[in-house]
């Protein structure tokens, strides 16, 4: 069964989907005008504005920057320390370069599946709710279609993803301070089902406060070892660069090795395209969709340049990659334990914590909000509450995760087709929304509006917006 899984999974990631996520970040690149790179100062101001609801908003909707703090707390996860580690090792340095152009381009494609989240959002009580099945569901009219998508992320991000999570969690502490897999996996259960039970608001509002004191904090401790070997820093950034083009191969081998690896981590850590990140975006009470996507796609960067490349320099500064001995969170623990002493386990294990938990709440609220989708029975929400955040993570504690890491790469990668799939087709609707808001701007007014009436062809399907 792990045998066919895994061979389906290297035909849809290895030949079909990596080519179609470069094709769509290239297009909505040049489509868009590079929007990433042209407006990335308007995506700092609008983050740095967000951290309440728009003033047009009641109170109790979500913020910008809590919206902002889910999707990145999902992407930000032990993929960003022991995936890095993986591709650096398999790929050898030049990875690091390919992980960084597929970010650059995949902005673009966070920018366009985000503001179709907010363009096709509804309202679910006293907060919003949305994301690709929505937009799916509004935008394309395709049933059968959306719940193939809501049934995916459900499964792949609300069951598999926080066994993942969970195991990777207990195995670090297990490593640093000898826990019981199985008393850790209890305590992690009380704690997600305390927060998941609070609903979206409360999820957002921990990940409002996990994200910037984990992404800080590990980037603080990445500044230190580059600071103090500050020599080695034009050497490291020499082998990234000379071996992402075969100039001089170092571990890992061939150019085809860095570029796979490093496209393949970068699209899994920054997770655009897959239509995760547009489930937080939706939630965003904002007075414009494309303010949405530009702080979405400004995500995409502080997932992959900031946190992915502090892993890389640890790793690469070391000089520890060249051991065929270390791969994954190994990698990444010897590394930084090699710079700053055995606190470099501590911390490790603590950041991984950090990372993976918040993960675990976000990852939950993606099949949440996929479930009340599908239906809006109290019983199957409890019941998926129970099994997500309870369940799941006692068992992934505890379990060798080989079969449900190929279920979740197959439900991922299937997900991530129906998505490209949608805003491939439903693209020129953000394209004229940009127009829009960049036109506003050009006026002289500072925060742009939208109603649904500025698109009269497709106002009837329009959900929000009055």
């Amino acid at each position: 069964m792990n045998t066919l899984l895994h061979s389906v999974n290297d035909i849809l990631w290895g030949y079909l989907l990596v080519g179609a996520l470069i094709a769509c970040g290239l297009w909505f690149t040049w489509r868009l005008r590079g929007v990433q790179f042209r407006r990335l100062g308007e995506m700092v101001r609008l983050l740095t504005d967000a951290v309440q609801p728009d003033p047009t908003h009641s109170a109790r909707h979500i913020s910008s920057f809590q919206a902002f703090a889910v999707s990145v707390a999902t992407r930000v996860g032990t993929g960003n320390l022991a995936g890095v580690a993986t591709a650096i090792a398999i790929g050898g340095p030049g990875a690091v370069f390919w992980m960084w152009v597929i970010a650059l381009f995949g902005a673009a494609t966070a920018f366009v599946e985000s503001t179709l989240a907010q363009l096709f959002k509804e309202r679910d009580k006293s907060v919003f709710i949305g994301g690709p099945a929505y937009y799916i569901q509004h935008g394309m009219h395709c049933h059968w279609m959306a719940c193939l998508f809501a049934v995916l992320i459900t499964v792949n991000f609300g069951l598999s993803n926080n066994s993942i999570q969970s195991n990777t969690i207990s195995g670090a502490m297990h490593e640093a301070f000898g826990w019981s897999p199985l008393l850790v996996g209890i305590g992690l259960a009380a704690m997600t089902l305390v927060v998941v039970f609070g609903g979206i608001r409360r999820i957002a509002r921990v990940s409002a406060v996990l994200v910037p004191l984990m992404a800080i904090g590990y980037a603080l401790v990445a500044l230190y070892v580059v600071i103090t070997n500050i020599e080695h820093f034009p050497h490291v950034m020499r082998v990234i660069i000379t071996n992402a083009f075969g100039l001089e191969q170092g571990v890992g081998g061939s150019v085809g090795a860095a570029i796979m690896n490093g496209v393949k981590r970068g699209l899994f850590s920054n997770e655009a395209g897959e239509g995760s990140a547009p489930n937080a975006a939706a939630t965003a009470a904002v007075s414009h969709p494309v303010k949405q996507g530009f702080i979405q796609a400004l995500g995409v960067f502080t997932d992959t340049l900031l946190v992915c490349s502090c892993t890389a320099f640890i790793i690469l500064i070391s000089g520890l990659y060249s051991d065929p001995a270390l791969n994954g969170i190994a990698l990444t623990q010897a590394a930084l334990s090699a710079e700053v002493g055995s606190f470099g386990t501590t911390f490790v294990a603590i950041a991984i914590f950090l990372f993976a938990f918040s993960s675990i709440i976000g990852n939950y609220y993606y099949g949440e909000a996929n479930i009340r989708f599908m239906t809006s029975s109290p019983r199957v929400l409890l019941s998926y509450r129970l099994l997500s955040g309870g369940v799941l993570v006692i068992f992934g504690a505890q379990a060798s995760l080989e079969t449900v890491w190929a279920i979740g790469d197959l439900s991922m990668g299937l997900q991530t087709a129906c998505n490209l799939v949608a805003i491939a087709v439903l693209g020129k609707y953000v394209f004229r929304l940009l127009d829009d808001y960049l036109s506003q701007k050009r006026q002289g007014i500072s925060s742009p509006t939208f109603h649904r009436n500025q698109m009269p062809d497709i106002a009837d399907d329009i959900g929000c917006w009055e």
